[in-house]
């Protein structure tokens, strides 16, 4: 949910602005423009069957296994697959949470994190929390934004996501500034984007690959 909302004719001042505050940063600045290229796509149809399927093809190639329900019928990530009836963006933000995830906590419903905003059985997903409150909240940070940069990659909408996960929040303020530089360079620490934050391919990404149990997981 966007906490305070920008309207559509002032975003671009406001990207412009954001940007100027980001010149210089090797990772901001490449970042923020990729990002800002999708507002051409603002007045267009957002979660296309074909984003869908990029999404589902994105989770396939890091070797994440798919099972074909809804988030509201279990869980984003039932501890082996990503449930794909879903939106694009909430697919993709699902597969940036098993690249950050650490293996043990890929085997726990929504990644030990607690229930997510798609989640059905929330009591359950609540009880397998594993990490505690800070912990909880960076992750969701770079989940959020490895996911953005992830669709601007594929071309999809990506400031969208970018809108109502709030990275524009308080844009006028340093903190703000700071906030996006900061989770780009623990990504890039992580070795999750490259040099120009740019996300790395899975070919790329061979300490994260590797498939899981299967069980109960079916074709999307």
């Amino acid at each position: 949910m966007i906490l305070t909302p920008i309207p559509q004719e002032k975003l671009p001042d406001v990207i412009g602005a954001f940007r100027i505050a980001q010149a210089g940063h090797a990772l901001a600045a490449p970042a923020l423009t990729r990002i800002a290229a999708t507002m051409t796509v603002l007045d267009a149809r957002a979660d296309l069957p074909a984003h869908r399927q990029q999404a589902r093809d994105l989770a396939r190639a890091f070797g994440i296994p798919l099972i074909d329900v809804a988030p509201s019928d279990g869980f984003s990530w039932d501890g082996h697959a990503i449930a794909c009836r879903s939106e694009a963006s909430v697919l993709i933000h699902e597969v940036a949470h098993w690249l950050l995830a650490p293996p043990e906590r890929r085997r726990l419903p929504d990644f030990g994190l607690g229930a997510g905003p798609e989640t059905g059985r929330r009591v359950e997903a609540d009880r397998a929390r594993a990490v505690d409150a800070a912990t909880e909240q960076e992750e969701e940070s770079l989940a959020s934004l490895l996911g953005i940069l992830w669709e601007a990659e594929l071309g999809q909408p990506a400031i969208l996501a970018f809108l109502e996960q709030n990275w524009l929040e308080g844009h006028g303020r340093c903190g703000t500034v700071r906030h996006f530089q900061r989770h780009l360079e623990l990504l890039a620490g992580r070795g999750l984007i490259d040099g120009a934050a740019r996300p790395l391919a899975p070919s790329t990404l061979a300490g994260h690959a590797g498939r899981f149990p299967e069980r109960g997981s079916v074709a999307c």
